[in-house]
């Protein structure tokens, strides 16, 4: 019998095709939506950090291909400011304190120090940066081995958070670290604008989500007590300096004595501010040399044997050498300028700024801190 013109006979499908098709399409749609890397949900939990952008408060972990990429790109994290405390106590809610220090020669009696302080450790993290000159290079070495030390084969409790080091990317102003030479009064605007930078790119690099407080603590400060953390937080103000004074052998008495030795934390006088009003645009007020008599009330001969330990001061400038800040108040913008700043620079151009942004700095006049002696003791004459 002849079939109609232009019908057409299907085929009946194979079962193991239509099995084989199912299959496929489900590997499709797996492979489509999947994420691009299994390890992404690892990295979030992890408390080792997995690739070169993630937050700075994680240690960063190299990668172990030998490409040193890793599988894909960093986690996208989210952080809420609001969940960090800054209180008067510290160690009852857990804030983390991050300590730094620009650093030029290294000191033991510095790190013993740090060593001493009570605060626990795993909530310290230590953050440093050292000139590229053979001091800087020896410096760095010498800091590396005590890290290693203490890291590494020291007791637990003694044991930092993380520790962070940094190399600067520009030259110093001078390249003596001589006491004579680095408070020359011709070297001051140079070497001041260079150590603001040193301070500014350390901090940006190392500030981070979780810090509550910032404690900018010189290389060449041996002795301090053991609960300075603890006792700057208790007073919570927005920023707050002690005393700085320096050990030396008083030939005199035969014995060891100290002396006055940050004259940055001060109290403006209407001398100053006439003298400022004066000068370019460019020209910064300098305090300690005899040639720029501001009459400023400095809160270096403000100490007073047997003083109130807890008298706080208002200040209008702060030196540099033990500065305990809010995070806050770095994260609203206060930074250090290189750069005449109100006729101000470095930590009092700090102070300045901090000022404008409303926060108020003060200072403790009778609890000190003390300074190593460096080569050639560095001569003042007292203010009126």
């Amino acid at each position: 019998m002849a079939r109609p013109m232009g019908s057409v006979r299907l085929k009946k499908a194979n079962p193991c095709t239509i099995i084989l098709g199912v299959v496929l399409c489900i590997f499709i749609l797996f492979f489509l939506i999947s994420p691009s890397s299994p390890a992404t949900s690892t990295r979030l939990s992890s408390v080792t950090a997995q690739h070169h952008l993630s937050p700075p408060t994680s240690p960063y972990k190299k990668s172990s291909s030998k490409s040193g990429l890793q599988a894909g790109p960093p986690p996208v994290i989210r952080y809420n400011l609001n969940n960090v405390t800054i209180t008067p106590n510290p160690i009852q809610n857990q804030e983390h304190i991050l300590i730094l220090t620009p650093m030029a020669r290294f000191y033991q009696e510095y790190w013993d120090n740090l060593l001493r302080l009570s605060y626990p450790h795993d909530l310290i993290t230590l953050g440093f940066i050292l000139p590229k000159t053979k001091e800087g290079n020896a410096a760095t070495a010498e800091l590396q081995q005590q890290i290693q030390k203490t890291q590494k084969r020291g007791p637990e409790k003694d044991r930092f958070k993380s520790i962070i080091i940094l190399r600067q990317d520009f030259d110093p102003a001078i390249e003596s670290q001589d006491e004579s030479e680095r408070h020359k009064m011709a070297n001051q605007k140079d070497r001041r604008a260079v150590m603001a930078k040193a301070r500014n790119s350390l901090l940006f690099t190392t500030l981070g989500p979780a810090t509550s407080w910032v404690l900018w603590l010189d290389s060449d400060i041996v002795e301090t007590p053991a609960t300075l953390i603890q006792d700057l937080a208790t007073y919570d103000k927005d920023i707050i300096v002690p005393n700085c004074f320096q050990r030396f052998y008083n030939n005199e008495k035969k014995k060891m004595d100290e002396r006055a030795y940050d004259f940055n934390s001060w109290q403006d006088s209407d001398i100053a501010m006439q003298m400022a009003a004066k000068m370019g645009p460019d020209d910064i007020l300098l305090e300690g040399y005899a040639e720029m008599p501001t009459y400023r009330t400095l809160m270096a001969y403000l100490a007073t044997d047997g003083g109130d330990k807890n008298l706080a001061i208002p200040l209008d400038g702060v030196g540099g050498t033990a500065l305990f800040v809010k995070a806050d108040v770095h994260r609203d913008g206060a930074m250090f300028p290189p750069f005449a700043f109100y006729h101000l620079i470095e930590t009092e151009g700090f102070a300045k700024m901090a000022k404008r942004l409303g926060w108020q700095p003060y200072g403790l006049p009778n609890y000190k801190v003390k300074s190593t002696i460096r080569h050639g003791p560095r001569q003042l004459e007292p203010k009126c």
